[in-house]
C-alpha cells in the first residue's frame, strides 16, 4: 500500500499542458515516451490552419496567430507548472523576437511558464555548447531556409541541411517512418556540423535519435526532445528520471562523440 501511495504522489508531483496542432500525430506519443518519472502529461489541440492547405510559411503564420485562447484555458483548468507549445514551425517562420513574446503571452494567459519547440531548440543547442549545425525537417522548402534563418539568428551556423523534395501535407509529415526520418538526418549531415536538428513535432524523430547519433557521432537533437529536455529543466526536475535516449537525455558531454 506504501509504494501505491508513493507512486500516485510522484506522477501526480507536477503536470506538464501540452499544445498540440490538431492534425499532428506524432508528438502525444513522443511525450508519453519522454515523460519523466513524478510528472503527469496533459494535452489539448489547437487548430487555425487549413488541412487541404500546403503547410508553408503562409499557414504556420496563420496557425500562430489564431487565437489560442480556448486551448490555453482548456489546459489551465488542470492547474498545469509548464505548457509547452508544441508546433516548431508555427513561431520558427516569424522570427526569434515573435517567439518570445509568443511564449510569453501564453504564460501571461496561464500562469505558469510557457516553453515553445522553437525556443526549446534554441536552449538546447545552447546548453551542448554547438555553433555548427546539420538541419533537416519534413517541412517545404521556403519553410526550411526560414527555420535555418531563425536559427543562424540565435548565433548557430547552418553548414548544412536536407530538403525531405516535395510537399507532404499536413498527413505527410507524420507518415515518414522513422527509417526515412533516419536517411534524411544522414544526408543532412556534414563533417562540419557538431550536431544534427531534425525539427518538427510531428516528425518521427526520437525513433531515429540512437541510430543516428551511432552512425554520426555527434548529437541528434529534435524538436520533441528538446521540448521534454527543457520542461526538466525549468521544472527543477532530477534528469535521470528521464528516458536514456540519446547523449542529450542520457547526460553525456557534447564533444563525447564528435570527430
Amino acid at each position: 500500500m506504501r509504494n501505491r501511495e508513493s507512486s500516485i504522489n510522484a506522477r501526480a508531483r507536477v503536470r506538464i499542458g501540452v499544445v498540440v496542432p490538431y492534425s499532428n500525430t506524432n508528438l502525444e506519443s513522443d511525450m508519453i515516451l519522454l515523460r519523466p518519472a513524478a510528472a503527469s502529461l496533459h494535452f489539448a489541440r489547437a487548430g487555425g490552419y487549413d488541412l487541404d492547405m500546403t503547410p508553408d510559411s503562409d499557414q504556420m503564420r496563420q496557425f500562430a496567430l489564431a487565437s489560442l485562447e480556448p486551448t490555453i484555458a482548456a489546459l489551465a483548468a488542470v492547474r498545469p507548472h509548464l505548457i509547452l507549445y508544441g508546433c516548431t514551425s508555427a513561431t520558427i517562420s516569424h522570427g526569434r523576437e515573435f517567439d518570445l513574446q509568443f511564449a510569453e503571452a501564453i504564460r501571461q494567459q496561464a500562469g505558469v511558464p510557457a516553453i515553445t519547440a522553437a525556443g526549446a531548440l534554441v536552449e538546447t543547442l545552447r546548453s551542448l555548447k554547438v555553433k555548427r549545425i546539420a538541419f533537416s525537417s519534413p517541412y517545404v522548402e521556403s519553410l526550411n531556409r526560414e527555420a535555418t534563418a531563425f536559427l543562424e539568428g540565435c548565433g548557430f551556423h547552418t553548414v548544412s541541411r536536407a530538403y525531405v523534395g516535395e510537399d507532404l501535407g499536413n498527413y505527410g509529415q507524420g507518415a515518414l517512418t522513422p527509417e526515412e526520418v533516419f536517411e534524411l538526418g544522414c544526408r543532412a549531415d556534414h563533417r562540419d556540423a557538431e550536431a544534427l536538428v531534425l525539427s518538427c513535432t510531428d516528425l518521427r524523430a526520437v525513433e531515429a535519435i540512437e541510430a543516428l547519433e551511432r552512425r554520426l557521432m555527434k548529437p541528434v537533437v529534435t524538436s520533441n526532445q528538446a521540448l521534454m529536455y527543457c520542461a526538466v529543466k525549468r521544472l527543477g526536475l532530477d534528469m535521470a528520471t528521464l528516458p536514456r535516449i540519446g547523449r542529450l537525455l542520457s547526460g553525456v558531454e557534447a564533444s563525447a562523440l564528435t570527430v
